[in-house]
């Protein structure tokens, strides 16, 4: 197999060159990445992973079943308020529950 068969446009590195935000990851990042990650990190200023809690304690995923004028209704609030639906639900069954 020659050279420009195997670096070609189709190459594996041309289909999986890894990016962040769109932009081709270089060795000088990575550089800068190790040297930093030598000097260590402060663990509480660490981007704290999973989702964010939505009350007290964890979250439980609950499945409903809505129809879909009921959703859209749910979609159209929920965009007027600059909220996400399941936020929209969530405010709902708590002034439901109060």
């Amino acid at each position: 197999m020659g050279r420009g068969l195997w670096f070609g446009i189709n190459s594996y590195y041309t289909l999986a060159v890894e990016k962040i935000n769109g932009e081709p990851v270089t060795g000088e990042m990575i550089d800068r990445w190790v040297d930093e990650a030598a000097r260590g990190y402060d663990v509480g200023e660490l981007r704290k992973r999973g989702r964010k809690p939505v009350g007290e304690g964890p979250g439980q995923v609950v499945p409903v079943r809505i129809d879909e004028t009921l959703l859209e209704a749910l979609a159209s609030r929920a965009a007027a308020d600059h909220v996400s639906r399941s936020e929209a639900i969530r405010a709902a069954i708590r002034a439901y529950v109060a």
